[in-house]
């Protein structure tokens, strides 16, 4: 195991804030090797084949179904992607695992059971297993032969984690701990074969568990009655007495919350994989609707206003699907250099670390434009849209859970900047420093001009609206000091200016790296500028509200004047931008064709 070294700027986790990036050194997914497409592919045609043609069974739970497709699903590698060789996987990585992750989800509930058991079940064992534990557990997990689930909130410990009150107590002779307690929410707790519990030690150390279902003790509650994902499994895991052996202790003792949250990163990274891939799924349902429906004479495609909606659609996927492959493939070249964090043993790859901002940065734009594309979906869809013949009333339900899960998008929203702050006082970011010289930099900043290259105009603008952030980050530091964590709105706007900023720079740099490889095509440009354009008012308007809290008077009106002059923009003609997407959208039908 090699000692903590120094990273490249662009694979250094929030370092999109402070350093520009070239396009060359972003990864995008028209990158993807053909063995990756065809692995997508692959899962695609499960899809179609295997899990779409018994929907209907698998949403009023046959029996055994689900775990008849599970296991289908496993056989063809689809579930041991990022599992080691030497266990039974493929030994892949971030950027291989989207497309499958993508193609799983187009089913909520089936892509839920399957992320859960090969992300946040498998990787605790994975990433901070001892050998033992990896030959025991990793190949059965690998092959489907067991279905793994995560076992963390409970009934009085939602967001508050560490509040959690099952306990953990080493028996006598020293050879188990006896655990007792409660875990709520949990995904396959009906299917599973082994649990990751989370337990306090003597009622004080958070440490994690390998649990068998087997373990005496171990039972589970009845099935949640939910809102969506009705082909998912949802239960309590219930723990009386329930004798663990003391080598199936994960990690250390008192280290289970460094391993739960950090497996977190991985599961809200996979949130947002997993969200990409019902949108897109949705806007090609709406987008066939619209042809096929016909008003006033003529197909609803031809209106402006569900043009608007689907070339806004269009360009939300563009943002959240260019951050993911942004992201994953960073992920996976910090884990190519071999560097493990030593906080813990057995370590576990930097990478997992490293990008706890653009996790949870990719999970709530993914879940909240997921949200949108879902009600957009059924807004086209107008009166049918809000029945069960038609998907997206389904879609709509399965939405709306990913807000909630690997973590409420609140808590992501207060983790974003405050990370940056933690990382700031490690001395790993010069955050303050940084802000200080953006507030030299926009004072004597000339004002933007119009650019006659509109991606290149962009580009320019976020690099303002970093200096705008770091501005807002350094009042607010100067305002309320150590205090500013527990001013929850100011946080909330640094964190909705910088998720905005990373999507935006993702698609543009996406997008200049698409006209060097095709002059002639347009679609990547648009979709990138109908994002950026749009996050401008968004983002002047939060830092409206952010700087109206921490200041007042004459200083007021210069934090408001230089927002306004890091942030000015010539608005661009996007009811052109919008209508040329979905003209585009109704010739090829979906969302990957729209910009093959």
């Amino acid at each position: 195991m090699s000692e903590h070294k120094e990273l490249p700027a662009h694979l250094t986790g929030g370092s999109f804030l402070f350093n520009e990036t070239k396009p060359e050194l972003v990864f995008t997914p028209e990158d993807l090797s053909s063995d990756e497409r065809e692995m997508a592919a692959t899962a695609e045609k499960f899809m179609d084949k295997e899990v779409f043609p018994r929907l209907d069974a698998l949403e009023h739970r046959e029996e055994g179904l689900a775990q008849k497709v599970f296991h289908q699903a496993a056989e063809l590698g689809l579930l041991s992607l990022e599992v080691p060789e030497e266990h039974g996987g493929l030994g892949l990585g971030k950027v291989a695992s989207l497309g499958v992750a993508e193609q799983l989800s187009r089913l909520a509930g089936f892509g839920i059971t399957c992320g859960a058991h090969s992300g946040i079940g498998t990787g605790p064992i994975t990433f901070f297993g001892n050998d033992a534990q990896k030959a025991k557990y990793l190949p059965k997990l690998a092959t489907g032969e067991w279905m793994a689930a995560y076992c963390l909130s409970e009934a009085g410990s939602g967001s508050d984690a560490l509040g959690m009150k099952t306990k953990a107590v080493l028996s006598a002779d020293k050879t188990h701990y006896v655990l007792n307690g409660a875990k709520m929410w949990i995904t396959n707790a009906a299917w599973a074969d082994v649990f990751i519990i989370f337990a306090k030690v003597d009622g004080e150390h958070v440490t994690a568990f390998i649990v068998e279902k087997t373990f005496p003790g171990v039972s589970t509650g009845r099935e949640e009655l939910k809102l969506g994902l009705k082909t998912s499994s949802t239960r309590r895991v219930i723990l009386e007495d329930a004798k663990v052996p003391v080598e199936n202790v994960l990690g250390e003792v008192g280290k289970g919350a460094y391993i739960a949250f950090n497996i977190l990163n991985l599961g809200r990274f996979s949130l947002g994989g997993g969200t990409m891939g019902a949108a897109k799924d949705m806007l090609r349902t709406a987008v066939k609707y619209a042809a096929e429906r016909q008003q006033f004479g003529k197909p609803i495609a031809s209106f402006g206003m569900i043009q608007h909606k689907l070339g806004e659609m269009a360009a939300r996927l563009y943002a959240i699907e260019s951050a993911l492959y942004r992201t994953a493939s960073q992920m996976d070249q910090v884990k190519a250099t071999g560097e493990l964090v030593h906080t813990i043993k057995p370590g576990f790859f930097r990478a997992i670390e490293e990008f706890a901002l653009e996790c949870s940065a990719v999970k709530v734009a993914g879940s909240e434009i997921l949200t949108f594309v879902a009600d957009e979906a059924l807004q086209i869809h107008g009166g049918y849209g809000f029945t069960e013949e038609f998907s997206p009333a389904r879609g709509t339900r399965d939405a709306r859970i990913n807000r909630i899960f690997e973590g409420t998008n609140e808590i992501n929203r207060l983790f974003i900047p405050t990370n940056l702050l933690r990382r700031a006082a490690k001395g790993k970011l010069a955050l303050m420093a940084a802000a200080m010289a953006a507030f030299a930099d926009a004072q004597k900043m000339p004002e933007a001009e119009k650019s006659g290259d509109d991606l290149a105009g962009a580009l320019a603008l976020l690099a303002r609206a970093k200096k705008a952030t770091l501005l807002l980050f350094g009042g607010a530091h100067q305002k309320f000091g150590d205090k500013l964590i527990h001013e929850q709105e100011v946080l909330a706007v640094l964190s909705d200016i910088t998720i905005d900023i990373f999507l935006g720079e993702s698609a543009v740099l996406r997008a200049l790296k698409a006209r060097s490889r095709n002059a002639a095509s347009t679609v990547h440009a648009d979709l990138a500028l109908i994002w950026v354009n749009d996050s401008v008012a968004r983002m002047e308007n939060r830092a409206r509200d952010a700087v109206a809290h921490m200041a007042t008077g004459d200083e007021l009106k210069l934090q408001l004047g230089l927002a306004r002059k890091l942030l000015r923009w010539t608005p661009l003609d996007t009811v052109t931008l919008r209508r040329r997407i979905a003209t585009r959208l109704g010739v090829v039908g979906s969302y990957p064709a729209l910009i093959a």
